[in-house]
C-alpha cells in the first residue's frame, strides 16, 4: 500500500458525519475477513446483515472505491472501516496478490483512467469536425449575447422601479428570468440571477448588498457585450463567469501535493466538493472541483494532510487556480510543513491582486502565519501576533466547530491558518501549531 494515511485523514475522506461514525465501528478485525494490500490497493470481505459478506476495495492511488453494499456515499462506511483497519495495523503484512474480483475492478479502472489520459492528451483528439463545432460556439455566443441584453434590461427596470419594490414582488420575478438566461445557455448568469433573488428581505441592510450584486451582475453582462475588446486572459475569465467551459491547459505540472482542506456546498441541484491542494515543489495552490447530484456525495475525495504525487493540468481565466487531477495520486512520505504565509496585510493585497484579475471573485486562498484568534466587539478574528492589522472571520465561520478546534489549537499562542480571504471576511480551513507544525489540522 505504500504510506499509510492516518486514521483522521481517513475520516476526513468521509462525505459526513453519518458515514465518519459507521465508518469507526467497522475499523476493527472483527467483521472483516480475506483482507490484503498490494500494487497500491487494499481489499476485503465485511460481514454485515446478509449472509454473504461485503467485497471491498480501495485503490490508493486514484483514491477510488468499489464495494458491492447498496450505499450512494463514496467512499461508503465499508471502505472508509477498511481504510480505518489498514491505518491501525502496526505490523507491515507485505504485499499480496489480490483475489480475482478485486484484481478485475483494479484492472478495469486503471484502464479506463489510461484511456481517458490518452483521449485527453493523444493526437488523435479534438472535434470530429471543426467548422460544426464552430458554428455551434458562434450559436451559443449569440444566444448568450441576446441573454446578456435582456438582463441588462430587467436590472434597469429594477432600478427605476426602486430596490424597495423588490422585496414586494417576491421571488418570482427573478426565477422567471434566471430560467431566460438558462434558455439563453448562461448558466453562469443564471446562477448570479438566483443569488440576486434571495437578497431582498435577507436581513438588515439588504438594500445594500443587492445595490452591490446588481454592480457586479452589471458588469458582467457589459464585460460580455464588450469581450472582444478586453485583454485575452480577462476575456477568457469573463466566458467562464457566464457559464462557458473554462480551457484547460496543456502543460500539466507534477509535484508533491499537499492535501490543504476539503468540504462540500450544496443546493437544491448539485453538491460540489473543494479540494485545496499545495505544491511542495512548485509552490503552487490548486483547486479540484468534484460534483454530486443534490443529496449525493461527490466520488473524488481526498485525505487532508496527506502528501500525494500527481499530476495536475491548471484552468486558464478566472479558471487558473482550478486544475484536473491527473489518473493518479499515490501517496508518498514527504514534508508536511503548511505552505509559506505572511501577516494580515499580505493576504489583503493578494486578494486586492486576484480582484484585479477577476472582479467577481467571491474569495481567494491565503496562508496567515503568526496570528492569534481573539474575539473583538463584533465577533471573532485573527489578528497579527504584533496587533498590527486583523480580519474578521466570516459569519459562518464564527458558527462552525472548527472555530472552537482553532482556539485550542492556539491557546493564545501564534499558529498558521490556512484560508479563504473575501470581502466578508475570512473563513479558516486549515491550521498547523509551531508545536507540531507536521499536523495538519481540519478546521471545517
Amino acid at each position: 500500500m505504500g504510506v499509510r494515511w492516518t486514521a483522521e485523514q481517513v475520516l476526513a475522506l468521509a462525505p459526513d458525519d453519518a458515514s465518519r461514525s459507521a465508518g469507526s465501528k467497522l475499523g476493527t478485525a472483527g467483521p472483516w475477513s480475506g483482507r490484503g494490500s498490494g500494487g497500491g490497493a487494499v481489499w476485503g470481505l465485511c460481514k454485515g446483515s446478509g449472509r454473504v459478506p461485503y467485497r471491498t476495495v480501495v485503490d490508493t492511488t486514484g483514491p477510488a472505491y468499489w464495494c458491492e453494499c447498496p450505499s450512494r456515499k463514496f467512499p461508503c462506511k465499508h471502505a472508509l472501516g477498511l481504510l480505518l483497519l489498514q491505518a491501525s495495523d502496526g505490523t507491515e503484512s507485505g504485499e499480496s496478490a489480490a483475489p480475482d474480483w478485486a484484481g478485475r475492478w483494479l484492472a478495469a479502472r486503471r484502464e479506463r483512467a489510461g484511456s481517458a489520459a490518452r483521449e485527453t492528451g493523444g493526437g488523435a483528439g479534438g472535434p470530429a469536425d471543426p467548422e460544426a463545432a464552430r458554428r455551434r460556439a458562434e450559436r451559443r455566443a449569440a444566444r448568450i449575447t441576446s441573454g446578456a441584453e435582456e438582463l441588462e434590461q430587467r436590472l434597469a427596470d429594477l432600478l427605476r422601479g426602486g430596490l424597495a419594490a423588490a422585496e414586494q414582488r417576491g421571488y418570482g420575478p427573478w426565477e422567471e428570468t434566471a430560467a431566460r438566461m438558462v434558455d439563453a445557455q448562461a448558466p453562469g448568469l443564471a446562477g448570479r440571477v438566483r443569488e440576486l433573488g434571495a437578497i431582498p428581505g435577507s436581513g438588515p441592510g439588504w438594500p445594500v448588498r443587492l445595490l452591490e450584486e446588481c454592480a457586479l451582475t452589471h458588469l458582467l453582462d457589459r464585460a460580455w457585450l464588450t469581450a472582444d475588446r478586453l485583454p485575452a486572459p480577462l476575456a477568457t475569465t469573463v466566458r467562464t463567469r457566464v457559464g462557458l467551459p473554462a480551457p484547460v491547459g496543456d502543460v500539466p505540472v507534477r509535484d508533491h501535493w499537499l492535501v490543504l482542506a476539503q468540504y462540500d456546498a450544496a443546493d437544491a441541484r448539485l453538491t460540489t466538493r473543494r479540494i485545496w491542494l499545495h505544491g511542495t515543489a512548485s509552490g503552487r495552490t490548486a483547486l479540484l472541483l468534484s460534483f454530486g447530484a443534490a443529496g449525493r456525495a461527490p466520488r473524488l475525495a481526498l485525505p487532508v494532510g496527506a502528501v500525494l504525487d500527481g499530476e495536475l493540468t491548471p484552468h486558464a481565466g478566472s479558471g487558473r487556480l482550478r486544475a484536473e487531477p491527473g489518473e493518479q495520486f499515490v501517496p508518498v512520505e514527504g514534508p508536511v510543513a503548511p505552505p509559506p504565509g505572511g501577516p494580515v496585510g499580505a493576504a489583503l493585497d493578494a486578494y486586492g491582486r486576484a480582484l484585479r484579475e477577476d472582479p467577481w471573485l467571491d474569495s481567494w486562498p491565503v496562508t496567515l502565519s503568526e496570528v492569534v484568534p481573539a474575539r473583538a466587539e463584533y465577533g471573532w478574528q485573527l489578528a497579527d501576533a504584533d496587533g498590527r492589522e486583523a480580519l474578521p472571520l466570516t459569519p459562518a465561520a464564527q458558527s462552525r466547530p472548527g472555530l472552537w478546534r482553532l482556539v485550542a489549537l492556539s491557546g493564545g499562542a501564534p499558529v498558521t491558518v490556512f484560508g479563504e480571504c473575501g470581502h466578508r471576511g475570512f473563513t479558516p480551513l486549515t491550521a498547523w501549531s509551531p508545536e507540531t507544525p507536521g499536523e495538519t489540522v481540519p478546521l471545517i
